[in-house]
């Protein structure tokens, strides 16, 4: 059996950590848009999960019916953050041959928030 060439396990390392930082760079510049009440509120974030944009439909606000617009707020918030996770999850699985779409749940990648 041969022995690993440990210079190729060096550039395949360095070639993974260049692509996962290509790929950490495509997902900040994803965005991804959650609703909620039927397009009322709407809340873009980035692949981050950083929120970028809230809109509100103004026929709301003449209803003064604050807490269902906290509600749909964060729903909305929810929605939108759980696609950007997606995209990105997405984005990740690329790299690697895949092999980064297989990290345990419980495993924290820097700067992505899952």
């Amino acid at each position: 059996m041969a022995k690993p060439n440990m210079a190729d396990l060096f550039r395949q390392a360095q070639k993974l950590q260049d692509d996962l930082a290509r790929a950490q760079d495509a997902i900040g510049e994803m965005t991804a848009e959650g609703t909620a009440g039927g397009g009322i509120v709407s809340v873009t974030v980035n692949g981050k999960q950083k929120v970028l944009s809230v809109k509100i439909d103004p026929e709301v606000f003449e209803s003064k019916d604050a807490e269902m617009l906290e509600d749909l707020v964060a729903a909305a918030a929810n929605q939108a953050i759980e696609r950007s996770q997606e995209m990105a999850k997405e984005e990740l699985g690329k790299v690697g041959g895949g092999m980064l779409g297989m990290i345990p749940g419980g495993m924290k990648l820097p700067g992505l928030g899952f």
